[in-house]
């Protein structure tokens, strides 16, 4: 790996300057076209004496990997994230979703959230550290990945299998999405991801009697298909509560006075679960599926022509399942909703480890305490997955930390991948400070 040479002397472009350059291409995925957004940080970086190295599997999927060096007191650490973004076909902006534009306090475009506005802190963090020449105690890994958004597997998945020698040394890492504000009464939690649930995707094939279309047909397979997306609307998969949702949820009601404290921590009684999650309005979507493997049909292919009812149709089903459970868990917990008369198929299965290492979350509680000594920091299980699946696969705990405070009224949730995602100009600076800190204080 490259080392950087003496460190520049020059103040570093800030995070709002710097997240604008980054929206400003369009890195929508797919088809992806990183490698300009690439180049541009490649350069940035180069203007401050840190050599890189851009590794790709196609020449427009580029990824970047950089090294600063450290006092050789501590194990590297690494931070990453990605490039790419979704799409913002058939979204009414307020403003252009690749202008970048900074109004009313906020930057707005297309990753602003997800997760250009994470990669603006990390970098801004790390110019700053190399330009006052604070050498921090490890050497500081910086990882920027194309193709998270379609899999990872020109990104992530690409660097893991065919250099894993880059990854030599590195235990912890940080990348998406924890770290920003949740408010729960007059409380601001802040959830660092610690693990992530498990991608499974299914192919559930429908089959019925077909025939000519002017002939009524009754229990046909557009019938059982209405009849299987019905009970996956109606029905949720089993109540379990994993030691990570276990350990967040007593972790808020910890920190919450009476009855919604007492509420809370009675989420992880089975019996209770679903009946108080229904109670809490919004945060009770955000933590349903922290206590469920879930289903959603997302792709339907069936019928070629208007006047011939098909007797085959097939739907793709994204199934996520909790840390520890199997496909063939899965498949169980959906034939008792769905009936055994549909053929299901795994077509993909990305595992992630069963329990985190949580061996760097206390360190990173304290950086958020130091910034905001009103927040409590909790561990996080991601409904959804990330890149961090793929470093697993080498022995990495990553935690999702890239810090937000946002206000009390921001809907994260809503706003990530939606028209108008945009990120608080104060949000970038408490997040940059915060990836600063850590930076220097990592295992000094």
């Amino acid at each position: 790996m490259m080392r950087a040479s003496s460190p520049a002397l020059s103040d570093p472009p800030s995070p709002v300057e710097i997240l604008q350059n980054l929206i400003r291409f369009d890195t929508t995925n797919p088809p992806g076209d990183e490698r300009a957004c690439i180049l541009y940080i490649q350069h940035l970086l180069q203007s401050f004496g840190i050599q890189t190295r851009i590794l790709a599997k196609e020449e427009n999927r580029a990824n970047l990997v950089a090294r600063i060096p450290g006092r050789g007191k501590a194990p590297t650490l690494m931070l990453y994230g990605h490039v790419d973004v979704v799409t913002t076909t058939r979204q009414e902006w307020t403003y252009p979703p690749f202008e970048g534009k900074l109004a009313d306090g906020y930057v707005w475009g297309r990753g602003a959230l997800d997760m250009k506005g994470g990669l603006s802190m990390m970098l801004h963090a790390v110019l700053d550290v190399v330009a006052k020449g604070c050498p921090p105690a490890g050497d500081i890994l910086l990882v920027m990945l194309s193709d998270e958004e379609t899999g990872g597997r020109m990104g992530a998945g690409f660097l893991v299998d065919q250099y894993p020698e880059t990854f030599d040394g590195v235990r912890y890492a940080l990348g998406e999405f924890g770290g920003h504000t949740n408010y729960i009464g007059s409380r601001c939690f802040y959830p660092i991801q610690i693990a992530e649930k498990q991608l499974c995707w299914m192919k559930a094939t429908v089959r019925g009697p077909g025939g000519h279309g002017a002939r009524p047909m009754r229990n046909g397979a557009m019938a059982r298909l209405g009849k299987m997306l019905t009970a996956i609307d109606r029905r949720r998969l089993p109540i379990h509560v994993a030691p990570v949702a276990r350990q967040m949820v007593e972790t808020m009601a910890d920190n919450l006075p009476g009855l919604r404290g007492v509420a809370l921590r009675q989420l992880c009684t089975p019996c209770l679960t679903d009946f108080l999650l229904k109670l809490m309005g919004e945060n009770g979507k955000t933590l349903e599926p922290l206590f469920h493997n879930t289903v959603n049909a997302t792709i339907v292919h069936g019928g070629e022509k208007i006047n011939v009812v098909p007797s085959e149709i097939m739907v793709s089903l994204d199934v996520r399942l909790l840390p520890g459970f199997q496909p063939e868990d899965a498949i169980r917990e959906l034939r008792r909703i769905i009936g055994t008369d549909i053929e299901l198929e795994v077509t993909r299965f990305d595992s992630s480890p069963s329990m985190p290492d949580m061996d760097l979350f206390a360190f990173l509680g304290d950086v958020i305490r130091k910034i905001d000594p009103d927040g409590v920091p909790v561990p996080l299980l991601m409904p959804a997955v990330t890149d961090a699946r793929y470093f697993a696969r080498l022995g990495i705990q990553t935690y999702g930390f890239t810090p937000m405070k946002l206000p009390p009224d921001f809907n994260y949730f809503e706003t990530i991948h939606g028209a108008d995602e945009r990120i608080p100009v104060s949000a970038l600076a408490f997040g940059a400070r915060a990836l600063r800190e850590v930076i220097l204080g990592y295992a000094d």
